[in-house]
Formats: C-alpha cells, structure tokens, sequence
C-alpha cells in the first residue's frame, strides 16, 4: 500500500509541459488538418472476385471554423508546452500548407 501514492503522482507528472521542439513537431499535424481535410479512397478486389472499397476522411474542427493554420499552430505549441514557438510555422521545411 505504500508506493499507491506514486501512481497518480506519475499520472499527474505526464499532463505536464513538453519541450518547446517537441510540441512544435506534433502541432504540425493540426496545423495541416487546419489547412485542408485529410482522406484517402481504397479500391480492390477479393480472390473470389468480389469488389471492395473505403473511404477514409479527416476534418477538423479548426478547419470547419476557418482557422489560421499558423494561429493553430501558436495556440497549440503554447497549450503544449507553456511556451511560445521558437520560429513560425511557414519556416518549417515540413510545412506545405
């Protein structure tokens, strides 16, 4: 019974701030869902000649919104780590908004 205490402490330790660099990596996602909707169609058939497809979409509520991507980007980064970004989110070689 007396290491129970730890378990939420750990719990709560987890919810805490991130790096700044980290933080800004997964606010790149939102940011690009904030941009434009996100899918992708899957077209087959079985062995047995029966035919098969799917429809996967992605669309967010920032998106739905009309949000800037790169205010997205601001918020999030601060929400995650309690700390401005370092550069803005068209700097990134990764962004293609």
């Amino acid at each position: 019974m007396r290491g129970l205490w730890l378990i939420p402490v750990a719990m709560l330790a987890a919810c805490g701030p991130i790096p700044v660099d980290r933080a800004e990596q997964q606010c790149l996602d939102r940011a690009r869902l904030a941009a434009k909707p996100r899918g992708m169609v899957s077209v087959g058939a079985t062995s047995s000649g029966d035919a098969k497809a799917g429809l996967k979409l992605q669309i967010s509520s920032d998106y739905i919104m009309g949000r800037d991507p790169s205010a997205v980007f601001d918020a999030c980064v601060y929400q995650k780590s309690g700390e401005p970004p370092t550069r803005p989110l068209y700097s990134f070689p990764e962004w293609r908004g």
